[in-house]
């Protein structure tokens, strides 16, 4: 309910089988077969027609694509700005396994907050993200920053993953240090 009274609301894109298996998520991972290419739009007037201020896009991995997915990416945000242009929006996007293009797909279609959650200390990487490297993150973050700088940019880090503090704040520094807001 404190979503919606804050006309606030979270959809994902790209169907609902992630390519990866992370130890944390309970998202069916497997190869996809899905691919809607009205979604952008759907999602925009859906938007649109909840009056909502404030969006949410993220998604599930979709290395099974050549760019990601970045170009849905790109439509969906288009299709938002287009439908509900005062709608703030805020994509929590996948690593689209490093690929700069991909990236730069999604920044130049103009979020106005680009999330990626980096999820766990170095350490615990291999075990609770598969697929993903704590390194690529941060080229992502470094890459984000040089593309659109005055976008702000943001991470998440789920804790009680057998972590200890020091790596936390290791963390937390190197996030700072490639410019996370």
């Amino acid at each position: 309910g404190e979503c919606w009274e804050d006309a606030t609301a979270t959809f994902m894109i790209l169907g609902d089988v992630c390519t990866r298996n992370c130890g944390y998520c309970a998202i069916t991972h497997g190869k996809p077969v899905w691919e809607d290419r009205e979604e952008p739009e759907r999602i925009g007037a859906a938007v649109r027609d909840l009056r909502l201020e404030y969006v949410v896009i993220t998604s599930v991995n979709r290395d099974d694509l050549a760019d990601g997915g970045a170009a849905h990416w790109a439509a969906t945000i288009r299709a938002v700005r287009h439908h509900a242009p005062a709608c703030r929006l805020e994509v929590l996007v996948p690593d689209f396994q490093g690929r700069a293009a991909s990236i730069e797909t999604v920044l130049a279609a103009r979020p106005h907050v680009f999330n990626h959650n980096t999820e766990t200390v170095p350490r615990l990487y291999k075990r609770a993200r598969h697929g993903g490297r704590y390194e690529r993150t941060l080229e992502l973050f470094r890459h984000a920053r040089a593309v659109a700088p005055a976008v702000p940019t943001k991470s998440g880090i789920i804790l009680g993953l057998g972590e200890e503090r020091e790596e936390l704040v290791h963390t937390m520094r190197d996030l700072v240090e490639v410019g996370v807001s």
